[in-house]
Parts: C-alpha cells; sequence; structure tokens
C-alpha cells in the first residue's frame, strides 16, 4: 500500500470537524501521484455530499464545459486531483452554503499536495482556494481572477461554477471570452 493510499484512508476517516457538520462527516477527493492538474475547489455541496463524488452537481457541468473535458476524463484521478478547501459538506447559511470548515486545509492540505509531483496546472475556484493558493492576489473573485495572466500557465484563478454565478458572469463577458478559450487550451496541452 502507498503511502499516498494510507494518507487518503486517513483523510476519509477523518472526524475533525463530525460535530458541526448537519450532514455528518463524508471527506469527498480525488486524488493520485500521477494528476497533472489538481483542481481546489472549495467544499462539496449537499448534492455531492449525497453522492459522494466530486462536482457531480450543475457546478461540475459548468466546470468539465470550461476546462472542455468528458466526465470520464474529468474523473480519471490520475488525470485531475480534486482537492477542495474542506472535503465535507459544511452546511447551508443564509446566502448559500457555508465556507469550508477551517480545520480541513491545516490537518491534510500540505501533505496531500506533497503526493502530487506531476503537476502542471492548478485550478483555484473562488476566495476559499484563492485565498490559500494565491494569498498575495487581491481581494476580491473578480480581481484575482482578472488577474489570470500574472500566474499563467502554471495558476488560473476561477469563479465559482455554480449557477448563484450566472449574475457574475453576465457582468464580466471577458472571462468567457478571453479566460476560457486560454484554459481549454491549455487543459488540453496538458492532458495530451
Amino acid at each position: 500500500m502507498s503511502s499516498l493510499t494510507r494518507l487518503l484512508e486517513r483523510v476519509r476517516a477523518c472526524e475533525l470537524c463530525a460535530a458541526s457538520l448537519p450532514l455528518g462527516i463524508r471527506p469527498i477527493v480525488q486524488c493520485h501521484g500521477a494528476a497533472r492538474i489538481l483542481i481546489a475547489g472549495q467544499a462539496p455541496g449537499a448534492k455531492v455530499h449525497q453522492s459522494g463524488i466530486p462536482f457531480d452537481d450543475a457546478s461540475g457541468d459548468r466546470l468539465r464545459l470550461w476546462l472542455g473535458v468528458s466526465r470520464e476524463t474529468f474523473y480519471d484521478a490520475r488525470k485531475i486531483a480534486l482537492l477542495p478547501m474542506g472535503f465535507c459538506y459544511p452546511g447551508t447559511g443564509a446566502s448559500g452554503d457555508l465556507p469550508p470548515r477551517t480545520e480541513c486545509a491545516p490537518a491534510w492540505r500540505s501533505e496531500l499536495l506533497a503526493h502530487l509531483k506531476n503537476l502542471q496546472l492548478t485550478l483555484v475556484i473562488g476566495q476559499y482556494a484563492q485565498a490559500y493558493h494565491l494569498p498575495t492576489a487581491g481581494d476580491s473573485v473578480t480581481a484575482v481572477v482578472q488577474s489570470w495572466r500574472a500566474h499563467w500557465p502554471a495558476v488560473v484563478p476561477l469563479p465559482h461554477p455554480s449557477p448563484r454565478n450566472n449574475r457574475w458572469l453576465v457582468q464580466n463577458p471577458w472571462f468567457e471570452r478571453e479566460l476560457l478559450p486560454e484554459l481549454q487550451r491549455r487543459v488540453a496541452e496538458v492532458l495530451h
């Protein structure tokens, strides 16, 4: 058994914040040492908690469209690692899902990332992943995503692909016009 396999077993058995999770613990990650792309998201939603499959919802459909990849490619752990900032569904607040639990990233993130030695591209989705992976990039998600060229080609900041961000996409047409075609080319280059 590899050290990454043992680590993932420990992650999946984690109970650090069990008392604070409304639907209970269910760490959801996808990780393999051969992965070339890391997708650093926020935390699973309720639907993903139920299925146990990362991005198994409308956000995932949009994200796969943004990347120009099939479900088969997306769920190939040898190609794409899916490591949210929080591994369990945190619950719902007044304006959507709560932020990722703060216990998760310090407990597991650096140890998991150390196993991903073949990464060529990291996608940082939303404010919590951006704060961790690009701490000096800026305050707002819009400002960070607008600065995407500063991190290119190794890191690409993205807004969350949730349908809740439809308004953001309408207000920022440059995202689909300028960033997404370059992102799709880069993903294809890394995967092939």
